[in-house]
């Protein structure tokens, strides 16, 4: 058996990075079946990010659809999803189709947080 010293080397931790998704894959929400069944869960998982993460809740105001296709969902341009807040309310995400000059309503979420005993 040898008694020989082993050579350490101290190496720096390596930085954690947590990339936030939507979604555990990318998807595609192009037609309006699909938003009204997939875009409510999505929605409400952004709004829930959005009460903890003061820097995402900024950049869900400022764009929602860039805030969703960063996290892996991809709308089509003819919905837009526009944040509301006003003052005394919670936010909420409402999404239209736009259809020629006529924006449809096609959903619309809101979080409301319950205390009980």
């Amino acid at each position: 058996m040898k008694t020989a010293v082993v050579p350490y080397e101290k190496k720096l931790p390596i930085q954690y990075v947590y990339e936030f998704r939507l979604v555990e894959e990318n998807i595609n929400l192009n037609d309006r079946d699909t938003v009204k069944s997939q875009l409510p869960d999505i929605l409400g998982r952004a709004l829930a990010r959005s009460w903890v993460d003061e820097n995402y809740r900024l950049q869900l105001e400022k764009d929602v659809h860039a805030t969703l296709a960063s996290g892996g969902v991809r709308i089509h341009n003819s919905y837009i999803c526009e944040y509301e807040k006003s003052s005394g309310q919670r936010a909420k995400i409402v999404v239209y189709e736009q259809t020629g000059k006529m924006k449809l309503k096609v959903c619309g979420l809101s979080l409301t947080m319950v205390a009980s005993r």
